[in-house]
């Protein structure tokens, strides 16, 4: 394949001096998707990566003529196909967070079931509140989402000595033992102690863990969303969690930032995390890996990773 890119825009000076030096034959511009671009035009432009996370209007990719290839820093690619035409491919940032992504999620978990959070509260009191809590040893952990990140989550729930059980699109088996489809996951809600929630976003998967999903959960269970806000029916869990009967962890929301006046920041059962799932130290060096073996696959004239449409490289 000849190399179809040659003009490509970092989303700020310090993530291209990171990468850099690029390939021959590559031109590097500036762009965080907000003014013009800065040192290249943007009608040149072939490939954009994208800032980490977003902070504007991100409509203007669809008006570059000459666009074949965005490049996110998320594993998350959710809203980008809709500004961009078929033809344009993107990649994501798949690999990069799933370290990150994964300790955080067992640390919310670690964090609920042994009631930190509370524990923090009653030191700002003085008060020494010591009672039994549930051990994540012996607890049933529904997985859903089997991908990168889900892995990483599986490997690092292994010595705590869980009963995991891990759900997919469809029903299968693997190298791990069994995938239970999305189909079985009402049942599968009603016998676990833990429901960990990573799959991606898109149209199959948008309020997959509904309301008849929590309503399932037995009294007292733990739900935590590492994937993406809108994979949790978000009025359905804030029902639950202010009722008393669910317990909640939670990085992602829907909408996002979480509003200020929204009831959940009153709640003692639920942890609120600010979207830091894959914001840790180790984003910095995996995402400039990342970039670089991209750009010398396209030097090479090869298909970059991670496509997740792959537009020209089809």
């Amino acid at each position: 394949m000849a190399q179809a890119i040659t003009t490509i825009t970092f989303p700020d000076p310090a993530l291209l001096e990171s990468v850099a030096p690029l390939p021959a034959g590559f031109t590097a511009g500036l762009w965080d998707l907000r003014g013009d671009p800065e040192g290249v035009r943007a009608q040149e432009i072939d490939a954009v990566i994208l800032p980490y996370m977003a902070g504007g209007d991100w409509r203007v990719l669809g008006t570059l003529p000459q666009l074949k290839l965005v490049q996110t820093q998320t594993t998350g690619y959710d809203g980008i196909a809709e500004l961009v035409g078929p033809e344009v491919a993107i990649a994501s940032a798949a690999g990069v967070h799933a370290a990150a992504t994964a300790e955080l999620a067992v640390g919310l978990v670690l964090a609920s079931l042994r009631g930190i959070d509370q524990m923090v509260r009653d030191q700002s009191a003085a008060f020494w509140n010591s009672v039994r809590r549930r051990s994540l040893a012996d607890s049933r952990v529904l997985l859903v989402g089997v991908g990168g990140i889900g892995r990483g989550i599986g490997r690092r729930l292994e010595p705590f000595e869980v009963e995991l059980t891990r759900v997919g699109r469809t029903a299968r088996d693997d190298d791990a033992g069994h995938v239970h489809g999305t189909d079985e996951l009402v049942a599968l809600a009603g016998r676990c102690d833990v429901m960990i929630v990573v799959t991606p976003l898109d149209e199959d998967t948008r309020h997959l863990v509904d309301a008849e999903v929590l309503a399932a959960m037995p009294d007292g269970a733990l739900l935590v969303n590492v994937a993406r806000g809108a994979v949790v029916d978000p009025e359905a869990l804030t029902s639950e969690v202010l009722s008393g009967r669910l317990k909640a962890a939670v990085d992602v929301f829907d909408p996002e930032p979480l509003p200020p006046d929204h009831p959940l920041w009153r709640s003692d059962d639920i942890i609120i995390s600010p979207h830091v799932g894959g914001n840790t130290t180790a984003f910095g060096p995996r995402m400039v890996k990342l970039l670089r073996s991209q750009l010398a696959r396209l030097a090479r004239g090869e298909r970059p990773e991670n496509l997740v449409r792959p537009g020209p490289f089809a």
